[in-house]
């Protein structure tokens, strides 16, 4: 026992401190940058998710309406068909809701039934064919797109699943299977799995001019607008940190010693390597970065979801724990939880952003932004959209109900057309922003008066 005592004793290190390993792992830490970081909210990306969950309903019932072949529907299948789709509505609260949005949609009475339908307004459907034709003009680009995705992976293979699930921020059409993969054969090799059944995408072959990151060309801009070292450009990434994000003395030195720290890139096969050095380890932690930020830079809106994120996790060396490795590197990258109830966690790449907005935006992303325009155009008539609601077959009401065809405008040739109107013995302008636009001002006048009389009744 003596002994025992006594050699424990000699293995335990002499210093004066009680907790001699404490100051030594500090300093080791407090030069890395930490594993755990609490996410900062940026308020330009969140509004920006908030204004995007509007439109992602909007796209489902504009599926629904287009989807019938009279590309019209009743408004009461609206309430069994969002609950089916699981839109969280209660009843009759559907047709309420595609009241908010009258540039979109189109509330009618049926001339033959006498029931109320709904069908999409000219200047959505002008949208709609903008962004097709935005969509086809930039299918080039976004064959490029998918051979770079490809390259990306270990094995130059993905499956084609999903890919398809996220064909909509990488440009794709819904049918690039025919379109692109089987259209261009030079580029693509598709083929069915036999162990587990599923359909892979492979790349033909690696070309060399397009294993080149969107983050090189940045580094050569940033070289040679503002002349810095080139040394310290040499694997750096921009960093820009959201508002209120706390930056030490010793997290500013991890970041400037991180940003040396060289990597392999995201094209580059790695399959040969010996990575169970500290330093491999490192080098694939940021060759993640890399890949991360050049899967951001390949899609149309510069964002993609973290779920679609961990679709490629396996295929191309990505961490399991995608949102806190993401946290670590808040200044490249944003992750918003906004928009889908905190369900749907949404990637930013920050240096493509300013104040919300794309720094270079495409065609296709403005094409896009166009339907959120519309679904943000709020209803000024809130009286007539309560009589739509609460709409009944009785002889009552049925003086009161006429929603006329001219509920949106007819021409639709620019947004910004402003259309003049006779009002009390003065011309006004009449943007095509507003919500009821009619060529006689004074059946609307009646139609007001009609309803104020009935409120007035009930």
């Amino acid at each position: 026992m003596l002994v025992f005592s006594y050699t424990r004793n000699l293995l335990k290190p002499r210093s004066s401190s009680p907790f001699p390993f404490t100051s030594i792992m500090h300093m080791s830490q407090s030069t890395s940058i930490p594993k755990k970081q609490d996410r900062v909210r940026d308020h330009g990306f969140d509004n920006y998710m908030e204004a995007e969950k509007k439109t992602r309903k909007v796209l489902k019932f504009q599926s629904l309406i287009l989807s019938q072949p009279s590309q019209t529907l009743p408004i009461s299948r609206f309430d069994s068909l969002a609950r089916r789709l699981g839109l969280g509505f209660k009843e009759n609260e559907a047709a309420a809701y595609l009241l908010k949005f009258p540039h979109v949609f189109e509330i009618y009475e049926h001339p033959v039934l006498r029931i109320l339908f709904c069908r999409l307004t000219q200047k959505a459907l002008l949208q709609i064919e903008q962004e097709k034709q935005a969509l086809h003009a930039q299918l080039p680009d976004a064959v490029t797109r998918l051979r770079k995705l490809v390259m990306m992976s270990n094995t130059g293979r993905l499956r084609l699943e999903h890919v398809r699930i996220a064909r909509k921020e990488f440009g794709l059409p819904d049918d690039f299977e025919y379109s692109v993969i089987l259209k261009y054969p030079e580029f693509f090799r598709l083929f069915d799995a036999r162990d587990t059944r599923n359909k892979y995408i492979e790349i033909v072959e690696r070309d060399p001019e397009l294993a080149i990151c969107a983050i090189e060309k940045v580094r050569e801009r940033e070289y040679r607008e503002k002349g810095l070292d080139a040394e310290d450009v040499r694997f750096s990434f921009l960093v820009n940190f959201p508002p209120g994000f706390k930056i030490g003395k010793y997290y500013r030195i991890a970041v400037w010693k991180w940003q040396r720290v060289p990597y392999w890139s995201p094209y580059e096969n790695v399959s040969g390597y010996d990575l169970r050095s500290l330093e491999a380890l490192k080098r694939m932690e940021k060759r993640a970065v890399a890949t991360i930020h050049e899967l951001l830079s390949l899609t149309v809106e510069k964002k993609i979801s973290l779920e679609r994120i961990a679709h490629f996790r396996m295929a191309m060396n990505l961490p399991k724990k995608l949102k806190d490795f993401l946290l670590q590197h808040q200044g490249i990258f944003y992750v918003s939880t906004r928009g889908n109830y905190g369900k749907l966690h949404t990637v930013f790449l920050r240096e493509a952003y300013r104040k919300g907005e794309l720094i270079e935006p495409n065609d296709l992303y403005l094409a896009r932004r166009k339907l959120g325009e519309l679904v943000l155009l709020s209803s000024r008539k809130a009286k007539v959209d309560k009589e739509l609601v609460s709409y009944r077959r009785d002889t009552e009401v049925d003086d009161i109900v006429c929603v006329r065809p001219d509920y949106m405008e007819n021409d639709v040739k620019d947004f910004g057309v402003e259309y003049e109107i006779e009002h009390d013995g003065r011309r006004e302008g009449c943007s095509l922003d507003s919500d009821f636009v009619s060529d006689d001002i004074d059946e609307t006048e009646d139609l007001d008066e009609r309803m104020d009389e009935k409120e007035d009744t009930v």
